[in-house]
């Protein structure tokens, strides 16, 4: 799936438009003839205006040529000022990249500038003053500003050659702090249109599938707190399935849990992992139950399109993810209608390419009697670590089946055994509440100390009653409430 692409909602040529000069002369075989180049239709960011394109008088070609393409796949020179004008534009972007020196910390004049605090050094030989700078922290500066650097090429790297990404160790942002701003994010989308105007990208479909393995991996155990269970069975079944030569079957996971546990940030995150566009992907649909099939009278309706959804998704991605998000309120007619996509398939023509299809199933059914089971071994003197699925499956499934609040679990997914894991995601405690406050903190640049995790973690409700030990919203909300300790 090599190859350099762009998001897909970047069209990466835009409709050429030709303005034609003066005719050619009488007797010439070929006349330049200002042709407009086609450029990345991103606002903001233009390649060049127009450059002439050789067209033969006898027989006009008017199709729009990329560029660097000649006849029969030969390279024709690039005119000395194009070359020049690209060579100025890449080496612009890549100084845009790097972020611009930081002030000089707080008491560091009084450590490093001679001439002493509020006062300026005079260069020798001149009557100007000028402002020291602490060499100390230029120091510090140029071995962040290079950190950071690598890591912004690292991230190029991945989105235009997938298949030598390796972002699982990232480099450090060095001694300032500084992480990839949203200013940076936009640079780099920039730089990679760009540079897919002169490759042969694609901008949907199968070949912006990434599978990342080493990503979701780190993914799931720095980012996902508290939920062992769920970071091991997700990556080792998904992995797993999209490594074999031709299932036979779709992978269904079943995600239960209170909410807040985590159930949608493990879906996002294999998006992201899966597919260059994450949720955003051609190949990735997300159904809100409330929000998607909101009237019971329509199910019929409903049904048709949903079935008529999997089967276009699947007809253009060989390999298709669909996440039902509140899947317990879903109407047993549309849990019916999925049966057969969850089905065993028969593989007639064996040289054929099978597809892969993964249906995450997210509710809050059995949350409860997950809860239960982890309280009674948490007061039994287990550790939180040594839960393993034991402990959970069977009394997870019975919970699912004698469910009379939803249809889901007296479904034929359920009954015929059509869902391939039931993943319990246990409740938060205190630490874990902690750890998401720290997150929300960092993914917004701000800077945090640990008295306001601590006052943070504190303003969330604990249950039961008398130990108050897991947290009754998990991670919900966290990330509201940090606006309380914005200065």
């Amino acid at each position: 799936m090599g190859g350099a692409c762009s998001r897909p909602q970047d069209a990466l040529w835009a409709q050429p438009r030709f303005r034609f000069g003066a005719p050619p002369r009488p007797g010439s075989r070929g006349a330049a003839v200002p042709v407009a180049t086609p450029i990345p239709s991103r606002p903001g960011f233009s390649l060049g205006s127009e450059a002439p394109v050789p067209v033969d008088s006898r027989s006009p070609d008017l199709s729009p040529a990329r560029p660097g393409a000649g006849a029969a796949g030969a390279q024709p020179d690039m005119p000395r000022g194009l070359r020049s004008q690209l060579r100025l534009r890449v080496l612009l972007l890549l100084l845009l990249l790097l972020p611009p020196p930081p002030p000089p910390l707080a008491g560091a004049l009084e450590l490093n500038d001679p001439a002493g605090p509020g006062e300026e050094a005079e260069e020798p030989g001149s009557g100007q003053a000028w402002p020291s700078f602490p060499f100390r922290d230029l120091r510090k500066w140029a071995r962040a500003a290079g950190a950071l650097s690598r890591r912004y090429w690292a991230l190029f790297r991945c989105r235009v050659w997938p298949e030598t990404c390796s972002l699982d160790k990232e480099a450090p942002a060095g001694a300032l702090g500084w992480s990839l701003p949203l200013l940076g994010q936009q640079y780099l989308d920039i730089l990679t249109t760009w540079y897919c105007s002169f490759q042969d990208c694609c901008d949907h479909g199968d070949c912006r599938v990434s599978n990342n393995f080493t990503g979701l991996q780190s993914d799931l155990s720095v980012r996902l707190h508290g939920q062992h269970l769920a970071q091991e069975l997700v990556l080792t079944t998904v992995k797993s399935y999209l490594e074999l030569p031709r299932p036979d079957k779709a992978l269904a996971l079943s995600f239960h849990g209170w909410s807040g546990t985590g159930k949608n940030f493990v879906a996002r995150l294999l998006a992201e992992n899966l597919y260059r566009d994450g949720l955003r992907s051609d190949c990735v649909k997300v159904f809100i139950t409330m929000i998607h099939f909101p009237h019971p009278q329509y199910v019929d309706l409903y049904k048709e399109q949903l079935t008529e959804q999997v089967r276009k998704t699947q007809e253009h991605c060989h390999q298709t993810l669909f996440i039902f998000d509140e899947a317990e309120k879903l109407h047993p007619g549309l849990l019916e209608a999925l049966g057969p996509h969850l089905e065993r398939q028969v593989l007639e023509n064996h040289r054929a390419e099978s597809s892969r299809t993964i249906f995450l199933f997210l509710s809050n059914l059995g949350g409860n009697v997950i809860n239960e089971v982890v309280l009674g071994l948490l007061k039994a003197g287990l550790s939180r670590e040594d839960i393993t699925m034991e402990h959970l499956e069977s009394g997870l499934q019975a919970e699912i089946v004698a469910s009379t609040d939803s249809g889901f679990g007296h479904s034929r997914l359920v009954k015929e055994n059509l869902i391939d894991f039931f993943v319990p995601f246990l409740p938060l405690e205190y630490h874990h509440v902690r750890l998401c406050a720290r997150d929300a903190f960092l993914s917004q640049e701000l800077l945090y100390t640990e008295e306001a995790l601590d006052e943070i973690a504190k303003m969330m409700v604990y249950v039961p009653k008398e130990e108050q030990i897991f947290s009754s919203q998990g991670c919900k909300s966290v990330s509201q409430r940090i606006n309380y300790f914005l200065p």
